[in-house]
């Protein structure tokens, strides 16, 4: 599946020889909680290096707050690097090897057995640093004109779902946050959950519509617990929170925009979570 860095140019003796080649993987479908630790994360790409006989220099982690890993293992033929989205089952992982030794079909699917993931794509293959005989006599020639249009001109997707909100201008923003773990009494205590909220109402600029609902259903123990309602200017708030497992749900939905993320940090924060999962869709 995958090609060695020297390639023939089409319609030239001499090989075109790569200085580096650089893969960007992406895992999909992680599993559950995998992601969520820093030396879990670490140990998976420390594996997926050693498995691919690279020479392992030394590595950096960093797991940030609330959730989320970033980290790099330096290798003597350069490095693989990764960002990990625990709340999508997610990481994002890129190598870059300037030898022909490693065995990267080998890397790949050593992490994706680390990381449990269900669903890998390779996103991109580049040669990098290519050099023909006779580049390396005259050396390579610098365009920044025609570099600077190319970057300009080429097709991207938003990554801010701000700029994705209002280049698709839907009807609505659905955002569905599952936090874990939360703190027993809070989730339990129904003026909590009404102080909750009207927190999120006053963080997210919505105007909220009657008293906010907080009932207490459920007389099988395994979905026993409050469910919660509140109709706001753009839609409405709704949620459960599960006894049995202290985890709570909840989906806000609105035709005015608002930050998914940031409703998704502060609730964990007011609940006391431990780490969450977040879904968005843009209702049209």
């Amino acid at each position: 599946m995958l090609d060695k860095n020297i390639k023939p140019s089409v319609g030239a003796p001499d090989p075109v020889f790569a200085l580096g080649r650089q893969l960007t993987i992406e895992y999909y479908e992680c599993g559950n909680g995998v992601l969520l630790s820093r030396d879990t994360v670490e140990q998976a790409l420390l594996k997926g290096a050693t498995d691919s006989g690279a020479t392992i220099i030394s590595s950096s982690f960093h797991k940030f707050e609330p959730q989320g890993v970033s980290g790099v293992v330096i290798i003597a033929e350069s490095h693989f690097t990764v960002h990990a989205w625990p709340e999508h089952d997610y990481a994002a992982v890129d190598i870059f090897t300037c030898g022909d030794n490693i065995n990267l079909d080998a890397a790949i699917h050593s992490m994706e057995a680390s990381f449990g993931s269900g669903r890998v794509v390779i996103s991109s293959d580049q040669n990098r640093g290519i050099l023909s005989p006779s580049e390396l006599k005259s050396g390579p020639k610098s365009d920044l004109n025609s570099i600077s249009d190319s970057i300009k001109d080429r097709k991207t997707l938003p990554i801010s779902w701000k700029k994705a909100y209002d280049k698709k201008d839907p009807w609505g923003v659905l955002t569905s946050v599952d936090i874990y773990d939360c703190g027993p009494e809070i989730i339990r205590d129904a003026k909590m959950i009404e102080k909750f909220v009207q927190k999120l109402c006053e963080r997210i600029e919505m105007k909220r519509f009657g008293d906010c609902q907080v009932v207490h259903f459920g007389e099988d123990e395994k979905v026993e617990g409050f469910s919660m309602t509140q109709f706001i200017e753009t839609s409405l708030i709704s949620g459960h929170f599960a006894n049995a497992t202290n985890v709570a749900y909840l989906d806000i939905f609105s035709c005015k925009f608002y930050e998914p993320r940031e409703v998704a940090e502060f609730a964990m924060s007011f609940f006391k979570g431990n780490n969450y999962k977040m879904q968005i869709a843009l209702r049209q």
